[in-house]
């Protein structure tokens, strides 16, 4: 088996050093990785400059781009042969609701899906103190999962675990996407000579529903999403069929 790991915290991220020397009881592991941190990358690609990558060491490749990007040139370039599987992260900090729509760790998994290949994220839910085994353990034992019984069609998984002791993890749900309640998302500064900065940011909370991501992890469950290529909303054809411009 060959199995594709990147991330978007950088290939030096003690999160994928983990990650890969677990998912190596699979098979033979390449790590295909940013050179640097890229986290709410989303799912860029770099098209308007080269590229650039540096062998680390064997089968470990640090690449000058976005989470996106180490997928395309994994799969297009860099491996000698198709990966079986495709697992980013593990990340520093949770990928729980919107959050999806900015993480590029879950549009590595994103990218992998194009190409048809079985792929999932996978995040531990912390700002500090990562405990990284426990999720580690629990992507192998979805990534054995995966390799023998596959994924439904053009569906890939964003996992999050709770930065637990492995003692103190409830097993796992299978979740919706949950909902952010955001407060004042620009923080306005002013610098030493005057001039106006601002930073993104800002309080957020969730709304409380039933089998979503964020009523998982705050149960103390691994959240498992699985979110799909199409992004059609079906639901809204025959509302929409009734429009006259």
């Amino acid at each position: 088996m060959a199995i594709l790991v990147t991330n978007d915290d950088g290939i030096d991220s003690q999160g994928i050093q983990i990650l890969a020397e677990t998912l190596k009881a699979l098979g033979r592991v390449y790590v295909v990785a940013p050179d640097k941190e890229c986290s709410a990358m989303a799912h860029s690609l770099s098209l308007h400059r080269p590229l650039k990558v540096d062998e680390v060491r064997q089968d470990y490749f640090a690449v000058d781009g976005t989470p996106a990007d180490c997928v395309n040139l994994a799969v297009c370039s860099l491996l000698s042969k198709r990966p079986n599987l495709i697992v980013s992260g593990i990340n520093k900090g949770g990928n729980l609701g919107e959050d999806i729509t900015y993480s590029g760790t879950v549009s590595a998994a994103f990218e992998g899906a194009f190409y048809g290949i079985p792929s999932f994220a996978i995040s531990l839910v912390s700002k500090d103190d990562f405990k990284f085994k426990p999720a580690a353990s629990f992507a192998l034992r979805v990534a054995r999962f995966i390799l023998k019984n596959g994924l439904p069609k053009d569906t890939f998984l964003n996992i999050n675990v709770p930065n637990l002791n492995e003692d103190g993890v409830k097993s796992y749900r299978i979740t919706k996407q949950g909902r952010r309640i955001y407060g004042d998302a620009v923080v306005e500064e002013v610098d030493p000579i005057g001039q106006k900065y601002y930073w993104i940011r800002g309080h957020r909370s969730f709304e409380s529903m039933e089998g979503t991501d964020f009523e998982a992890i705050s149960n103390h469950h691994v959240s498992i999403t699985p979110l799909h290529l199409d992004l059609t909303d079906y639901s809204s054809f025959e509302e929409m069929g009734k429009w006259k411009f």
